[in-house]
Parts: C-alpha cells; sequence; structure tokens
C-alpha cells in the first residue's frame, strides 16, 4: 500500500487540530472543527484552505499557444499576461482527461494547474500531445504550495500583508507580489463561487505565510476550512468536480460546459468533432442539479428514477446545503428527461429531485 504524500502544510493541520483523511492519496485536513461552520464563514467572511495537493505544470516554448489551444476546449489565444482561463482538456471522443486553469505569464510561458488526481496522467498525455510543437513541459508540483483564501473579507485579510493593489485586480487574473513578505503569484480565483484568493509560492515557504493570514484574518472572522466545506461549497456554486460532474465518460457538453467548448477554433481542438456531434444530437446526456426540500442526503451513484419508476440516471453528487438547510446535488439523465419529474429512493421512501439552475445561493464574486 504506497504511503499518502503530505502537503508543506501537514503539521500546521495538525496543530491545529485537523481532521486529517485520505484524499487522491494524500493525506489532508477534511474539517477543523465543523464542516457546517467552516462553511458558513466562507460565506460570510472568509476561509483558509489548504491546496498545495494540487499540481502545477509550466509550458514554455515558441510552439505554446498553439499547442495548449489545440489541447484544450476553451480559446487559449483570448489570453494576454496576468489573465487565467479555465478549460476542459478531452480526448477524441470528447471525454475529459482533466479539467484545469491556464495562466499566461508571458507570450511562450504558459502555467497550468491541474487536479491532484489526475498529475501523471495529465502530464502523460500533455507530453503524448505535444509532438509537432515547439514546447517543452515541465511537472512544478513539487516546487509550489498553494493556499486559497475565500469568502467577502478575503480581499480585507489579504490587504494586511500585501502591499499588492488588490482592489484593482479583476476575476480570473493574477499578478505577482509579496503576501506576508513570500514571493507569490496571487490569482483572484478560486472554488466557493465567493471572491477570493489562490496564492501560488514556494513549497517551504507555506508554513509561515499560512500563520502570517491566519494572524491578519483574525479580526475578519478567518476560520481554516478543510475538504469537507470545499465540495458543499463547490456544489452550492454549482462548480464541477472531477471524477463527479466530468470524467472519461462525460463531456463538457453533458456537464453544462459548453461556454468553454469553442468549436468554431480555426483548427479546432483534441475532441472537437465529438463535442460538436455531441452538441446536435437530441439524445445525448445532461448534468441537472437539483435540490430535495428534506435533509437526508442523497448519495452518489444513487439511482435516478422517472414518473413510471424507471431507472433513467444516477447520482453524481450528493450533499447537505448548509445554507439552505436541505439535500442538493447533481445527476446524469437523457436530456429527454431533463425536463421530466425525476425521483430517488432513500431507504424505502421516494423523494422527488427539484431540477434548479446553479447557483444554489446568491453568489458575489469580484467583477
Amino acid at each position: 500500500m504506497a504511503e499518502m504524500q503530505r502537503t508543506p502544510l501537514y503539521d500546521f493541520h495538525t496543530a491545529h487540530n485537523g481532521r486529517m483523511v485520505d484524499f487522491a492519496g494524500w493525506e489532508m485536513p477534511v474539517q477543523y472543527k465543523s464542516i457546517l461552520d467552516e462553511h458558513k464563514a466562507v460565506r460570510t467572511a472568509a476561509g483558509l484552505f489548504d491546496v498545495s495537493h494540487m499540481g502545477e505544470v509550466d509550458v514554455v516554448g515558441t510552439g505554446a499557444e498553439a499547442f495548449l489551444n489545440q489541447l484544450v476546449s476553451n480559446d487559449v489565444t483570448t489570453l494576454y499576461p496576468g489573465r487565467v482561463l479555465y478549460s476542459p482538456m478531452c480526448r477524441p471522443d470528447g471525454g475529459v482527461v482533466d479539467d484545469l486553469l491556464v495562466y499566461m505569464r508571458e507570450p511562450e510561458w504558459y502555467f497550468l494547474c491541474i487536479n491532484a488526481s489526475n498529475i501523471a496522467k495529465d502530464l502523460a498525455w500533455m507530453r503524448e500531445q505535444s509532438a509537432g510543437h515547439d514546447v517543452t513541459i515541465t511537472d512544478r508540483s513539487d516546487d509550489y504550495a498553494l493556499i486559497a483564501v475565500q469568502g467577502p473579507k478575503a480581499e480585507a485579510v489579504l490587504q494586511v500583508v500585501t502591499g499588492a493593489k488588490l482592489p484593482i485586480l479583476r476575476y480570473y487574473h493574477f499578478q505577482e507580489g509579496t503576501v506576508a513578505g513570500v514571493q507569490c503569484m496571487i490569482s483572484r480565483t478560486g472554488y466557493t463561487g465567493e471572491d477570493g484568493f489562490e496564492l501560488y509560492h514556494a513549497s517551504a515557504d507555506a508554513p509561515a505565510l499560512a500563520a502570517a493570514i491566519m494572524a491578519a484574518g483574525e479580526a475578519h472572522g478567518l476560520v481554516l476550512a478543510g475538504l469537507g466545506a470545499r465540495d458543499s461549497l463547490r456544489l452550492e456554486a454549482g462548480y464541477p468536480l472531477y471524477g463527479h460532474e466530468l470524467d472519461d465518460d462525460l463531456s463538457p457538453i453533458a456537464a453544462g460546459l459548453g461556454w468553454t467548448v469553442k468549436l468554431k477554433k480555426p483548427d479546432g481542438f483534441t475532441g472537437s468533432a465529438a463535442l460538436a456531434e455531441e452538441k446536435a444530437s437530441e439524445t445525448r446526456r445532461k448534468v441537472v442539479y437539483f435540490r430535495t426540500g428534506d435533509r437526508r442526503i442523497v448519495r452518489a451513484g444513487s439511482e435516478v428514477l422517472n414518473e413510471s419508476g424507471s431507472v433513467v440516471g444516477k447520482v453524481l453528487s450528493g450533499t447537505m446545503s448548509p445554507m439552505l438547510g436541505e439535500a442538493i446535488g447533481t445527476a446524469v439523465v437523457p436530456l429527454t428527461e431533463a425536463k421530466s419529474a425525476l425521483h430517488v429512493d432513500i431507504r424505502g421512501k421516494k423523494f422527488t429531485l427539484h431540477l434548479v439552475k446553479p447557483p444554489f445561493v446568491e453568489l458575489k464574486k469580484s467583477s
């Protein structure tokens, strides 16, 4: 059995009573005191997350833009230094290898943030796809730690410990700067639906940076937040999670991420033909978001039934929304069933899935 990996903040987590669990081979905090309280703090004040398990990759060279634009479904040519792009990375059949962030640092230097569970797979895929392109692909995952500060008071918290002009940094943009004396790539991005920042920095600097941010945030209600709150926050916001709403079998079209699929790119991209065909199909599948009006959580993998009781799909994610006080989740069903009455069976009792358009709660991201 492989030994679990640890981020540079492992001792910091245990010192703050983090309850550690195995997440994609990493020993990570699922919570510190209460998932409910951590979730609500991020919605009303601010939370600090360790996301150092994520992978980082440099893509450098004269062919970097053309390579990445062929690799991902979104349009990399819209980037400029300081801009960030979210995109799926697809297989020829339209299935998703991963979803990732693309940062343009310089015209021939791009920086990718990829999911922790997919680092080896993504690197192998990118290197295979890079044949014929003048690019160098370098795994930087061990070099970087990543701290996220999320919530309506995130800017106020970080401004205490940085001279960077955070108010002028727009959503999905980034800048270089120092935070509490630590050199960081300061990115106005996140995975909670709230305003916030993600700080990429040298691994060795993570403990000191986290401690400084916690001290700066004490007066603003900043709390430590674990993976439990991260998942409930992202689901309330309507954000997909790889392995649930996206995977080798679930395309960005099925997941409702059509806005990231630029089928008019002149040279296409890997998977573009399959995705165009899927988009035109009336028999395609659709990921739907639901609430139940009940507090009992609908577990991933549960069968979704139509009005006649036939199984038409399955639940992909499910949790209890701390802000709504009821169960929410996602399911995949045929497009033809996506506007019909849908149900799940929980211990012999039938519950109706009330379909909604996410987000489930009002969000106030920076513009």
